[in-house]
């Protein structure tokens, strides 16, 4: 999973990119509403991390342009302003979730996860796709019933790819996706650990779209 992590405090930044890549979790951060404009919209996430106190605008600016533009990525607003009229104003404004700080890394990492299950429309921590059920926190597949035993580097593509489920996923997307488990894969690694994820899931279930990227299917 890749994040866009606005928070203009350095230590609570920094932090927060370890806690997040220690749970499996890349992200890219900024400290600037306008750096994250344009990160944003030459990047690929699967969520926002929104301070809303930022030294060259509110958070609460940035969440609505994007919600007028139509875009529907989940954001979680990580904020200071624990007001009940500030927990309203974002969540009405297009926030996703709201947490307050100080906050429990364990805890935001779960709201994170929980926002993007149901951006993915799935209802639970399984993920059904056909005969394939994916279980992400318990690093579980399985095929027909019967569990795949997949290595860290697989399970992780296989993730990647269902969070897309249906689209197609760059070469490029997954080796920055699969940073935190590592150095960045080059595409021939990549390529080397789908084939090995087809032989065990079965070929017909990850399609590839050449010169393009891969895409899951049930």
């Amino acid at each position: 999973m890749h994040l866009l992590l606005i928070e203009d405090d350095l230590d609570l930044g920094r932090a927060l990119q370890q806690a997040l890549k220690a749970e499996g979790l890349s992200s890219e951060w900024f400290r600037r509403s306008g750096d994250a404009l344009q990160a944003f919209a030459s990047g690929t996430f699967d969520c926002v991390l929104l301070d809303l106190t930022l030294p060259d605008g509110d958070g609460m600016e940035l969440l609505a342009r994007w919600r007028r533009s139509g875009m529907t990525l989940p954001v979680v607003v990580i904020t200071a302003r624990a007001e009940l009229d500030d927990r309203l104003a974002g969540l009405d404004g297009g926030a996703d979730d709201f947490v307050v700080k100080p906050f429990a890394t364990a805890e935001l990492v779960s709201r994170i996860r929980a926002v993007c299950r149901r951006s993915v429309q799935q209802a639970s921590e399984q993920w059904t796709f056909g005969d394939l059920d994916i279980e992400p926190g318990r690093h579980r597949v399985t095929l027909k019933g019967q569990v795949v035993d997949l290595s860290p580097r697989e399970f992780q593509l296989m993730l990647e790819l269902a969070r897309q489920a249906g689209k197609v996923v760059s070469k490029s997307v997954l080796s920055r996706r699969l940073e935190p488990l590592g150095d960045p894969l080059e595409f021939s690694a990549i390529e080397v650990h789908l084939s090995n994820l087809r032989r065990k899931i079965g070929a017909h279930h990850v399609r590839t779209v050449r010169g393009v990227g891969y895409m899951l299917q049930a």
